[in-house]
């Protein structure tokens, strides 16, 4: 079924999705859409709770819409990106933006209160499909609340799928906790390499779509030839410098202080110090400050911005185009650790990476996790390419010396850009889903992360 289905994907491309599928609905029996034929409709219950999954889910809605021979509803919780596709947030995403245990503690009435209204509102929708995001701690008491309502045995209740497989690779035991999930997750959409492989071994239907990040080459190199090989985005550093007037001798260092307010408070003001460190020893030092799209985000950064120490650009959450400008247009990043580090591997933005966390929550970290590395780019390559300053060595004076050193020394950076090569390679969807005769023929962008996925969903069959 799933082979039938991509082919389908292939051909319409060209032939117009929604219009190709509907010509061969026979081709869907016994499948999630076979589900939604009986109620003229299908209904799709989609949960996200970070920036990120706001971003991913939002694809994945544009992709099921296009390949779907039923009209698509959806419900859920998610943020601005999924508000466009159509969804009516149940309440703010960033009510459920919380990570990390002992960070959760003051927090944990509203989280279980946002929790219960969640359980409640897909009830009432009935949905044929729920789809969470990321967001583990959240998406995991649904589902398998969900799950239990309606009951082991209950023929109409919805599939589960879990979009971003945890990330069991590096936590001790971290493996033996998946086999629990295949009581309430019907399918994990892994997004990296060998998570798929290790899913299935523990019981876990799962299938390896690629990472999201690929979709933004897809966004901003629309109507380009795209090739593996040299799979970048560039943006424009001249219309950048222009639009903001800077000079030809400005130094401008991108800086991403994360996307959930907890983080952002506590690393903006460690970034802060570094830049106070900085603006002596760096002439016209330039700061442009990427501020994620959460509210409680935009609005803690626009009130402490005047106390900045550099001259500083912000950057809106949501602006593609004007956030790989400013990457163009700088010469390295500091970043709070997250998805942010893939995006500039994509703009080959050599960078640091830097990570505090409340101090009970690092003491579990440092204890539990099995790898060195909180960096994707370094996890993927075994290799410190990027300077990480985790935790007690996440300090104002060590910031600041990583980035002057590697603002400085080019190998440095040329060695990040050409790593950067290798990373994106490995975050590309298998094709082995697709007829060996066929591979040759259809390539990437058409094959996108949420284009699989979607199609994953539509043509899961129900046990």
């Amino acid at each position: 079924m799933l082979v039938r289905t991509i082919r389908d994907i292939k051909n319409g491309a060209k032939m117009g999705f929604s219009s190709l599928l509907r010509r061969s609905f026979s081709d869907w029996s016994g499948t999630v859409v076979d589900m939604g034929n009986k109620d003229g409709e299908l209904r799709v219950f989609m949960v996200a709770g970070e920036v990120s999954g706001d971003s991913i889910a939002s694809r994945l809605m544009a992709s099921l819409k296009k390949l779907s021979p039923l009209p698509i509803r959806f419900s859920g919780v998610g943020g601005p990106r999924m508000s466009k596709e159509g969804l009516e947030s149940l309440f703010p995403m960033e009510d459920i933006s919380v990570m990390g245990m002992w960070e959760l503690l003051p927090h944990l009435n509203k989280f279980r209160v946002r929790l219960k209204e969640t359980i409640e509102g897909a009830i009432l929708f009935r949905p044929h499909v729920v789809v969470t995001v990321d967001s583990k701690g959240f998406s995991f008491r649904l589902l398998k609340q969900l799950r239990a309502r309606y009951g082991w045995q209950e023929s109409n209740g919805p599939l589960h799928f879990h979009y971003v497989a945890p990330s069991f690779w590096a936590w001790k035991g971290g493996e033996a906790r998946l086999k629990g999930l295949a009581n309430f997750v019907d399918h994990i959409l892994c997004i990296l390499p060998n998570e798929e492989a290790v899913c299935k071994l523990n019981g876990l239907d799962a299938t390896f779509v690629g990472h999201p990040v690929l979709e933004d080459i897809v966004e901003f190199n629309l109507g380009k030839q795209a090739s593996p090989h040299d799979l970048k985005i560039e943006g424009n550093s001249e219309d950048f410098r222009r639009k903001y007037a800077l000079s030809p001798g400005a130094a401008v260092i991108s800086l991403l202080p994360g996307s959930r307010l907890q983080e952002v408070i506590r690393m903006l003001s460690i970034f802060s110090h570094a830049f106070d460190q900085l603006k002596d020893s760096i002439p016209e030092l330039i700061t442009v400050i990427h501020v994620a799209s959460n509210q409680h985000v935009e609005n803690y950064i626009d009130g402490v911005i005047h106390k900045w120490p550099v001259p500083a650009i912000l950057i809106p959450g949501g602006h593609q185009h004007l956030k790989y400008d400013a990457f163009s247009a700088s010469t390295v990043a500091l970043c709070t650790s997250g998805t942010v580090a893939m995006e500039l591997q994509l703009a080959r933005l050599p960078c640091v990476v830097a990570y505090r966390a409340h101090i009970l929550t690092e003491w579990y970290i440092q204890y539990k996790a099995k790898i060195p590395y909180i960096s994707l780019p370094n996890i993927l390559t075994d290799s410190a390419i990027i300077p990480e300053a985790l935790f007690q060595a996440c300090t104002p004076t060590n910031l600041a010396s990583l980035l002057m050193k590697l603002m400085h020394n080019k190998r440095l950076q040329e060695e990040q850009i050409v790593a950067a090569e290798n990373v994106i390679k490995l975050l590309f969807p298998s094709e082995r889903i697709i007829n060996l005769e066929e591979q040759m023929e259809w390539k990437f962008p058409n094959f996108t992360p949420s284009m699989i996925a979607s199609s994953t969903i539509l043509s899961h069959v129900k046990s």
